[in-house]
């Protein structure tokens, strides 16, 4: 039986991360988070989560800052999620980018997706 999947919620706002939380977890997902960049970082190096749910607003660092210290935090190659609106030009290394304000249905939903996709990929890999 494999584990079901994780993610790493990475956001200021701690309503988003309880929603967040709660709703991963109804599908059976596993949930980790943190309010601050480098906390989220520590995280994601020591538990490497499947996916990382990041908000754009951390810390007032650029996105492209906070996607390369999670990708410099030794964690996985873990999809990561951006929440909130870029500048026109900015292009992050990101799976998916989510603006502000967003719905948490539709947010779930396309987690679930990236998850599935990436379950799919390993599983074609073995």
């Amino acid at each position: 039986m494999h584990p079901s999947p994780s993610v790493l919620i990475v956001d200021r706002s701690e309503e988003n991360r309880e929603v967040l939380t709660t709703a991963l977890q109804r599908k059976g997902i596993r949930t980790y988070s943190a309010a601050r960049a480098g906390r989220g970082a520590e995280l994601a190096q020591s538990l490497h989560p499947d996916l990382i749910v990041l908000d754009l607003e951390l810390d007032h660092n650029s996105p492209e800052k906070l996607c390369s210290r999670f990708a410099a935090s030794g964690a996985k190659k873990a999809p990561i999620v951006l929440l909130g609106n870029l500048h026109r030009g900015a292009a992050p290394p990101a799976e998916e980018i989510v603006g502000k304000p967003y719905h948490y249905g539709p947010l779930v939903r396309r987690i679930e997706e990236i998850l599935a996709a990436g379950a799919q990929q390993v599983a074609e890999s073995a």
